[in-house]
């Protein structure tokens, strides 16, 4: 199976085994609660499953490469222990408690979240010492004295033979105490993430017109050389981060990430292409609605990739712009929300008092978030930017010196700027889409590259919620081309809503 599909059976292997009975017992007993054992080549984001798992889900999560232990640090120290057996008193040999399992009762101390995921990275490459109590933890969930708590999945993650030479075979005893599941490369399944994600516009095209170039291992002289999703969206931060610093991105930094030399070289190339393609035919002009006859007649007599790589230019810009227009609308409504609280709690506690309690609130909320594994990017982002909005209006009324009447209205007064920013934000967004379809209205007229960006624009993430919440005229009509499914459907009752009026917050 693919990625998205190995994410979601471990999400119901976790729903199965933290359900419980009528008398508050998990309805499969922990010793019938089998180890995922997740098997594929490297690189497919197996490790970037398991955040999404806890965070989705809200249980713990402790990860751990398992090649970085020793045998002492995964099952502890050995002590010597007095024992009295039948009158007699003996000396027994115990062990301190296992690193690893350290941690998973450390972060239900921290955080009180008490079941989770313990995650064992590259599992079948573990050294020859550590790998007898590997086994042993599969199969009995034990290091040394200690056991793994109930509640707490184990998935132990791993690579074929043929793309790692020092792996080790599991016996079938182990084998048939685990739940495997394979997993195979799946470029739409990553392109999908990629979209979520903001990869690059650079990659994702670039793997759109060779999609045999996102996963490929080589066997040659040189050794082992490789291109894998990791690599590619490792690449696509590198390059984000240099184009924000002014730096270039040549085929010899391409090459530290994809060790695969003729597909490194290829996209080299690509990208020197894209970020020509971005000056000729002045994306921002197109975007604005101010491009020129010579720009719309220099496209359509260009080659097909070459469209490909304009219309992926224009995709990356909107969906760059969606993507800002959602982070604001979820702060304003998560501030929104924060701000209801505040005023239900101003009947019994003076307002700066409140604003203290809900900052100390939040940041414990963060802190226990990220300790649990469970704080992705993203998610991080939008905490961090509650947290300072509500050290700013603290700020602002001790500076301010603003009595504890007026402290409401001086607090919605400056959430409501957050609420005219987001609607600022989403016109100057649709605007871009509706000059996006201008012009490639004018250029490629009801031909097939006007039908691949519809589809493209309701695939993306935050393209698709853009026209979802704020609807937008030109795709409709469009969108009438595509296969009608359940997410056109779904898409074409929101933007029929849409049409209706953007609803505004509630009142708070």
């Amino acid at each position: 199976m693919n990625i998205k599909q190995a994410k979601q059976e471990i999400q119901n292997t976790l729903r199965a085994y933290l359900s419980r009975d009528e008398l508050g017992n998990y309805r499969i007993p922990t010793v019938r609660q089998r180890p995922v054992l997740l098997m594929g080549p490297p690189g497919i984001g197996k490790t970037q499953i398991m955040a999404q798992i806890a965070q989705e889900t809200g249980v713990g999560l402790v990860a751990y490469t398992i090649t970085h232990h020793t045998r002492q640090s995964a099952i502890g120290l050995p002590f010597i222990q007095q024992r009295t057996y039948g009158g007699q008193t003996f000396s027994v040999t115990e062990y301190t408690m296992s690193e690893i399992l350290a941690s998973v009762y450390q972060l239900m101390e921290t955080t009180g979240i008490k079941e989770g995921i313990l995650f064992l990275d590259e599992i079948n490459c573990v050294s020859e010492t550590l790998a007898p109590m590997m086994l042993q933890f599969l199969q009995c969930k034990t290091f040394g004295n200690q056991a793994l708590p109930e509640g707490w999945l184990i998935v132990a993650a791993g690579n074929p033979p043929e793309y790692n030479k020092s792996v080790r075979e599991f016996d079938v005893v182990t084998l048939d105490r685990v739940k495997r599941i394979d997993v195979t490369e799946d470029f739409a399944v990553w392109k999908e993430y990629a979209r979520k994600k903001g990869v690059h516009g650079a990659v994702v095209s670039y793997l759109d017109i060779k999609k045999e170039h996102f996963y490929a291992m080589e066997t040659t002289v040189d050794g082992l050389q490789f291109a894998t999703a990791r690599g590619w969206e490792d690449l696509s931060e590198l390059i984000q981060a240099y184009e924000a610093l002014g730096l270039k991105v040549d085929r010899e930094v391409v090459g530290q990430y994809i060790q695969l030399p003729r597909i490194a070289k290829d996209f080299a190339n690509y990208l020197e292409l894209y970020y020509k393609y971005q000056r000729i035919y002045h994306v921002e002009d197109i975007l604005q609605g101010t491009w020129q006859p010579i720009t719309v007649s220099e496209l359509r007599a260009s080659p097909f990739d070459e469209k490909l790589s304009v219309m992926g230019l224009v995709l990356s810009r909107l969906s760059e712009s969606a993507r800002k227009v959602r982070q604001q609308d979820e702060l304003t409504t998560t501030l929104h929300s924060t701000l209801k609280s505040f005023k239900a709690a101003l009947e019994h506690t003076p307002p700066r008092q409140v604003l203290e309690q809900l900052i100390a609130a939040r940041q414990a909320a963060m802190k226990m978030a990220k300790d649990a594994g469970q704080l992705d990017k993203e998610a991080r982002d939008l905490k961090t930017r509650e947290l300072n909005a509500l050290q700013d209006y603290r700020s602002k009324l001790v500076d301010g010196d603003i009595a504890d009447t007026q402290a409401f209205e001086a607090v919605k007064g400056w959430f409501g700027e957050q609420v005219s920013l987001r609607k600022t934000m989403a016109q100057e967004c649709a605007a871009m889409f509706d000059n996006a379809f201008a012009f490639l209205e004018q250029t490629f007229s009801q031909s097939q590259e006007l039908v691949m960006f519809v589809t493209e624009i309701t695939a993306g993430f935050d393209t698709s919620w853009f026209v979802e919440t704020f609807g937008c005229e030109a795709y409709f009509r469009h969108n009438k081309e595509l296969l009608f499914d359940e997410t056109q459907k779904r898409i074409r009752d929101s933007i029929a809503a849409a049409k209706e009026g953007q609803p505004p917050l509630q009142e708070i």
